[in-house]
């Protein structure tokens, strides 16, 4: 498949990277003004000199870290984690922007329209003239606009497919290593079974349609929809566990491990996973794919809303089973799970900027990124977790209204913060990034199915053992709560305890917030500030789009074939 036709320029004479040696593609950080520089993730001119065990891990390391999570981000930060996670914390309000638009964050998570006050909506009613879905996405979504850093759609699937091509790569390399046992085969077959199974599940968990590519640098021009993306990602899920499950010598499996993942994440709950430790790991994928894929509305306390006009099903009671089956055997406290952290040299993120967390780390009044009210309204009183937040710097008056905050996020490795999760830092090394899941994802997952049938204690149970873990200090859910009061402290957790991983836009779109009020959505009894009163009951209108467009950038080098799905949202 051809994409994307730019030249690239080496950060070789910047960085003394050793996966140079092997792998193949790194990219230049570079500032937001910079111009767009970029070259087809499929279509590489570098040449494989891959022969040896050191060869090909290097080579299968590279795939995963340098191309799939620091290709082609050097606009705003300089990593997958800073801006295409960056739009699905602005989508999930999790995080705002700034002032301007540098790479339309000041406007891609701007709702349609809000009454801060539904009691007087005469004068507390604020509507976007420029909605998300028309205005932004479809507004933007061409190469012109991509040159000009100004098309939210290119960047996620650019990293995803660089990712999925540099894994074909490798697997195809294999053959032609003869020096390697079978288990050593098998761990690295494994690792790009994981990770083609993360790519096409962020994909298909974002994008309406995609491809689907099974060999490295090939023409592939039909357009399969979001649901087929997930099925791709639930199949090598299961390539990457049956590898796993047939690994039998340990010790050759452990030093192919270690040398896959980057000496700097192998810290904390970094550190190489056993072969059990990581099929939990995949199992809780398993129930991710099912979750963030359906509907579950929790509108305005109703737990029987409707949401019109969606491109996803509802989950069913099989659903649910499922999921409570994955969680099951999935991630347990203390596993070990795939992380990411910066590093002084070497690294595939910088310390500073390579995060929505680290850009938000410091005054409101200089960041990128501006704090969500709705965040740290998530935290209950008294929750020892609110020590990463502080109002001290005033307020930051955004111009897009919800931008609007009291909050800065400290850099917790400066202010010392001990007993909880440091949430935010500039410091290398000082926050752990969960690529993958987690425990407190695992048992999150876990508690909402048990909430959702029946089981309110066993879910909130669950919730209280990630406070428990994260050191939020609070009292435990009181016993016999309601479902809807069960949901609501599970709603409250889920962002608290998982900011800045990716998975708040996920979140917000399958409980139904994300829709349009019309279409039976939004959020109900939000705290923000507008015309500098703060409002703690406000309705959001949001409307976004609920799974984007295919990138024109990609339409433009490859038109759809026959056959093809949709490749713009029918319901937007």
């Amino acid at each position: 498949m051809k994409r994307l036709k730019y030249s690239i320029q080496s950060k070789a004479s910047m960085y003394n990277l050793y996966i140079l040696v092997t792998a193949f593609v790194i990219l230049v950080s570079s500032a937001c003004t910079k111009q767009l520089d970029v070259k087809d993730p499929n279509d590489p001119t570098f040449g494989v000199n891959v022969t040896n065990e050191a060869g090909i891990t290097a080579y299968a390391m590279g795939s995963v870290y340098w191309n799939g999570f620091s290709y082609g981000d050097g606009w705003l930060g300089d990593s997958y984690f800073s801006l295409p996670w960056g739009y699905r914390e602005l989508m999930g309000d999790v995080v705002g922007g700034g002032q301007g638009s540098n790479n339309q964050t000041t406007t891609m998570g701007v709702p349609d329209s809000f009454i801060a006050d539904p009691a007087n909506p005469s004068t507390t009613t604020f509507n976007n003239p420029s909605p998300q879905a028309t205005g932004i996405i479809r507004g933007f979504n061409d190469p012109a606009s991509t040159v000009n850093g100004n098309n939210a759609l290119y960047y996620e699937w650019a990293n995803m497919y660089a990712m999925i091509n540099g894994c074909n790569l490798a697997l195809e390399q294999l053959a032609n290593i003869k020096t390697l046992t079978a288990d050593k085969v098998k761990t690295v077959q494994a690792w790009c079974y994981w990770w083609k199974g993360f790519a096409y599940a962020e994909l298909g968990s974002l994008y309406y349609a995609g491809l689907i590519e099974d060999k490295s640098s090939t023409i592939v021009s039909k357009f399969v929809d979001h649901n087929a993306l997930i099925a791709e990602s639930n199949k090598q899920l299961n390539l990457a566990m049956t590898t796993l499950t047939s690994i039998g010598n340990q010790g050759d499996y452990a030093a192919v491990i270690g040398a896959l993942i980057p000496a700097q994440n192998q810290v904390g709950l970094g550190k190489a996973p056993s072969s059990a430790q990581w099929i939990r790991s995949i199992n809780t994928m398993m129930a991710r794919n099912i979750l963030v894929n359906k509907l579950a509305p929790f509108v305005n306390g109703n737990l029987s809303a409707t949401i019109s006009k969606a491109s996803i099903g509802v989950m069913g009671a099989s659903d649910w089973a499922d999921v409570i089956k994955y969680t099951t055997a999935g991630i347990q406290k203390g596993d070990y799970v795939f992380t990411g952290r910066s590093s002084t040299t070497n690294s595939f993120f910088s310390a500073g900027s390579g995060t929505v967390a680290s850009i938000c780390a410091q005054s409101n009044q200089n960041t990128t990124y501006k704090i969500s009210e709705r965040l740290v309204s998530a935290f209950g009183k008294g929750d020892a977790r609110l020590a990463n937040f502080s109002d001290a710097d005033g307020v930051f008056y955004g111009d897009a209204n919800t931008n609007t905050t009291r909050w800065s996020l400290l850099d917790g490795a400066d202010k010392k913060l001990a007993g909880i999760p440091i949430l935010g830092s500039k410091s290398p090394g000082a926050i752990e990034i969960y690529i993958g899941p987690s425990y407190e994802e695992n048992a999150l997952m876990a508690a909402e199915a048990n909430i959702r049938t029946g089981a309110i204690a066993t879910g909130t149970g669950l919730i209280d053992a990630v406070r428990t873990s994260q050191g939020a200090g609070v009292a435990k859910i009181a016993s016999g709560v309601t479902a809807v009061q069960a949901m609501t402290e599970l709603t409250n957790e889920r962002y608290a305890a998982l900011a800045f991983r990716g998975l708040s836009y996920f979140d917000a779109r399958r409980w139904g917030w994300t829709y349009s009020t019309a279409n039976g959505g939004g959020r109900y009894g939000a705290t923000l500030i507008y015309n500098k009163v703060i409002y703690t009951n406000a309705k959001i209108n949001y409307n976004f789009m609920d799974y984007w467009d295919v990138p024109n950038d990609e339409l433009v080098k490859n038109p759809a074939a026959t056959g093809s799905a949709a490749t713009k949202n029918p319901n937007w």
